[in-house]
């Protein structure tokens, strides 16, 4: 008895359900006009670019960039509809099924049921719609899906859908998807990555495997894992794929997790830095807000993607919270800033570890000893005491020096001792070069005024606290054979009118004798060759460069280039009181750890098929015989 009038009261709700679901269909038909499409999707605001044109991103605007359905590839065009809609673009803009479904199950639970969309139904929800699961809004949603389909091809929904459409991380849309979880643009993606992609857009919360706590982060992955499956065997199925290619699509590494929004993850730190530039050149927030412009960067799409990829790759762990990483890279001969690496989330930390940052120096500063000597004629092959420890006079009052590790090297020449980064040699050097000399040569390399440093015998061993660009273009002069070039990475603003508001350009000065880089270079590339910075010599091309390991490990830079561009890395915790030592399970954290890892990573990618370029001769300043070079200060030539 109950069970039958259970059975006549549905049959009643269903009734009574489906005649005012007409009544409010007919009316919604009438009443309900499609929005314009491209207010939303297409909404422009400041767009910043890499040299080759493609979005870095955006100012005043959604985290949001537009491809026309051309720049997607099929591959993700079929895994999304792998994963969504399998028949789009043989169906009508709504499934009876699905739809049947759905009004059931809303009826049921007075609103609150499960939806029945298709990729139509999602994209006229996502761009018109709120969110709320009602009768009435899933009968607007039909409105609009059938209008949309009389007004626009399949094509066009389809791209519409693809731009909208929300993937979790602040992202909207397939370019900033791929970005978000991949590092890459949506033409660069994988099978394997779109199928990911495909697979999160369904419900982000639940498939993210770099969401919520760790028990969470373990269900997300195996719920993404079964679905990405599930696509992989869908766009088989569809002879989207092949079987041999399905067998290939192995589930990729997806990148970590970064704070929502436009200015989230790495790329945060580069927008922010550009809108710092351009305010020097006199275009106001306000301006920029407004849209219409477009920034033409110096940054390299490919370059920057190697740099966020070597930190992600090689980032030391177990390491602490305040453990901070800043790369920059610039090209020799101009000042464009090629790649810069200011932090994991801008959104989490608003401090540019690339452009802001400081961090001890270390041995980075030697060279500038040595470029000082090499000036004065002290050649690279004079003779100095490597003993450890040694005293010296620092204002009337005695400086103790010791060499990294204790190690004592006896009488070596000045080569080695670079190559060694002996500081019982270094120190003596500046002495006998002038230590305002010595200043000089770096503020003449690009260390700015802002960072001070005194003529004391200890400058040499670093104990300024640069930022990361400032040494990065210091070594870009030596690349340059001497040529100083103001670091830029704004080359050109176009309106909205299309024309050219403001053109960047190179400004240089020759700072250095080719003779004295030649020189310089020659004793670097040492350091790479079986020296402290071997690390690089996996680069496989010819590099020149510096460890740089502060007192205490408080810090840990690899500072080096090659004829094509210069690049510096450099670890360091937020107060120069706290060591390195124990990060990444390593006793000892060195320039020549995880630094010159890093940047090796970062240089192969960043240089991948540009041709390998020798670097000049040695001049050999002060000739090819051994000069002793005494306590003293006296020089006496050694016999050989």
């Amino acid at each position: 008895m109950i069970k039958t009038k259970l059975i006549r009261a549905a049959i009643f709700l269903a009734g009574f359900g489906f005649v005012a679901g007409a009544t409010l269909f007919a009316l919604a038909w009438f009443t309900v006009d499609i929005p314009d499409p491209n207010a939303y999707v297409n909404s422009q605001a400041t767009v910043i670019q890499y040299t080759n044109g493609q979005e870095i991103g955006r100012i005043g605007a959604q985290n949001r960039q537009i491809l026309p359905l051309a720049k997607i590839p099929l591959r993700l065009r079929y895994a999304v509809m792998a994963a969504e809609d399998r028949q789009f673009y043989s169906e009508r803009a709504f499934s009876i099924t699905g739809l049947a479904h759905a009004v059931v199950s809303n009826l049921l639970t007075f609103g609150q049921g499960r939806g029945g969309s298709t990729i139509t139904q999602q994209y006229a929800k996502t761009a018109f719609l709120t969110p709320e699961r009602s009768v009435q809004r899933k009968i607007k949603e039909l409105v609009i899906s059938l209008k949309l389909e009389n007004a626009m091809s399949k094509d066009q929904i389809l791209e519409n859908y693809l731009n909208t459409i929300y993937f979790g991380r602040g992202s909207y849309g397939v370019q900033t998807a791929a970005q978000q979880y991949f590092n890459r643009n949506a033409n660069q993606l994988t099978v394997s990555q779109s199928a990911v992609i495909a697979s999160i857009l369904r419900s982000p919360g639940l498939y993210d495997p770099d969401y919520g706590d760790k028990a969470q982060k373990a269900r997300n992955l195996a719920r993404l894992q079964s679905r990405f499956q599930y696509v992989i065997n869908g766009m088989v199925q569809e002879k989207w794929i092949t079987a041999a290619e399905a067998k290939a699509a192995k589930f990729p590494t997806v990148a970590p997790r970064t704070s929502g929004g436009s200015l989230s993850g790495p790329k945060g730190y580069i927008i922010d830095a550009a809108q710092k530039e351009l305010s020097k050149l006199g275009f106001t927030q306000e301006q920029l807000m407004v849209g219409g412009y477009v920034i033409k960067t110096t940054l390299e799409q490919t370059a920057q993607q190697s740099a966020v990829d070597a930190v992600n790759k090689l980032t030391p762990s177990p390491a602490p919270s305040n453990m901070h990483i800043g790369l920059v890279a610039i090209r020799p001969g101009t000042g464009e800033v090629v790649a810069m690496y200011g932090g994991k989330d801008y959104v989490v930390r608003q401090l540019n570890d690339a452009t802001q940052s400081i961090a001890l120096a270390g041995s980075t500063f030697k060279p500038f000893a040595l470029v000082a000597a090499l000036e004065q004629g002290i050649p690279l092959t004079s003779m100095w005491n490597g003993d450890t420890p040694q005293t010296f006079d620092d204002l009337g009052k005695p400086y103790i020096v010791d060499n990294y590790g204790g190690e004592g090297w006896g009488q070596i020449n000045l080569l080695t001792a670079t190559q060694h980064s002996v500081n019982t040699v270094f120190v003596p050097l500046g002495i006998k070069a002038g230590m305002d000399k010595v200043v000089d040569v770096a503020r003449r390399a690009g260390i700015p005024e802002s960072v001070a440093m005194m003529p004391t015998p200890s400058v040499v061993l670093g104990v300024a606290s640069p930022h990361v660009i400032d040494v990065a273009n210091a070594y870009a002069t030596f690349a340059a054979n001497g040529i100083y070039s103001k670091p830029y990475m704004i080359a050109q603003v176009i309106g909205p009118n299309k024309g050219v508001l403001y053109e960047g350009k190179a400004s240089n000065q020759q700072v250095f004798n080719a003779d004295v880089m030649a020189d310089l270079t020659y004793a670097l590339k040492g350091v790479v060759n079986g020296g402290t910075g071997s690390a690089a010599l996996a680069l496989g091309r010819p590099a020149a460069g510096k460890t740089g390991t502060s007192q205490s490990n408080a810090s840990a830079w690899f500072s080096a280039y090659t004829p094509q561009l210069a690049a510096s890395v450099a670890l360091f915790r937020d107060s120069a009181s706290e060591s390195l030592n124990g990060i990444g399970g390593l006793t000892s954290v060195t320039g020549g750890t995880f630094p010159a890892k890093i940047w090796t990573a970062f240089m192969r990618g960043a240089l991948k098929d540009q041709p390998i370029v020798e670097f000049p001769a040695p001049a050999n300043i002060g000739g090819l015989d051994p000069i002793v070079m005494t306590s003293g200060g006296k020089q006496s030539m050694k016999k050989k």
